[in-house]
């Protein structure tokens, strides 16, 4: 592995494992699909937990870490035991991609990720979206997209949930939301349940 490799994976995983963890306890609501995570940066955690993996991202740091194969390979091997294949795409995940339909969407941290790739995405396929940026309030007036679960955090560590997920999604303030006011604000919405990532179902 290059070092430049490992510094840049090193940094990526400072709170060491924490991503590992959230897309394992996805991984066991959701099972092995093929995922798409546009805005990955160097995040290929998704690869300890899923098969199939393209990654997206068009930061030039992220370019240098997938331009090292090998050492990508060793990475995710050195956390799982099965096969697994991954892809990198060095750009915007607003123009056009190069990549077959996927069964999972990652939006983390990313912007409006569902907006612009939604169309990679199967039908009864999922979205699992934080709502740091909006992508979740974006996802919630979506046609097409329904709360599926929920993923709540404590102490370092994941559970995806589908009880009462009624209590989720409902906004502190009255407002309308809109594509435009949620892209225009370019942040979350604040929620009277609040989690840390939601999981919502595709079905057009």
């Amino acid at each position: 592995m290059l070092e430049s490799t490992s510094k840049l994976w090193n940094k990526q995983n400072q709170h060491a494992g924490d991503r590992e963890r959230l897309f394992g306890s996805v991984a066991l609501f959701v099972g092995d699909p093929k995922v798409l995570y546009p805005g990955s940066y160097v995040d290929v955690a998704a690869s300890f937990a899923f098969s199939s993996v393209t990654y997206v991202d068009s930061d030039k740091r992220a370019a240098k870490f997938f331009a090292d194969p090998a050492g990508v390979d060793e990475l995710i091997a050195s956390h799982r035991s099965t096969e697994f294949d991954w892809k990198f795409i060095g750009g915007d995940y607003r123009n056009e991609l190069d990549v077959e339909p996927v069964d999972l969407l990652v939006s983390l941290y990313a912007g409006f990720v569902s907006k612009h790739c939604t169309r990679y995405l199967n039908k009864g396929g999922w979205l699992l979206a934080n709502p740091s940026h909006g992508d979740v309030a974006m996802a919630s007036i979506t046609p097409g997209y329904e709360l599926a679960a929920v993923v709540r955090s404590g102490r370092g560590n994941y559970q995806v949930s589908d009880n009462n997920l009624d209590r989720y999604l409902i906004p502190k303030k009255d407002t309308v939301l809109t594509e435009e006011s949620i892209e225009s604000a370019g942040r979350g919405i604040a929620y009277t349940k609040p989690a840390f990532a939601y999981l919502f179902r595709y079905s057009p």
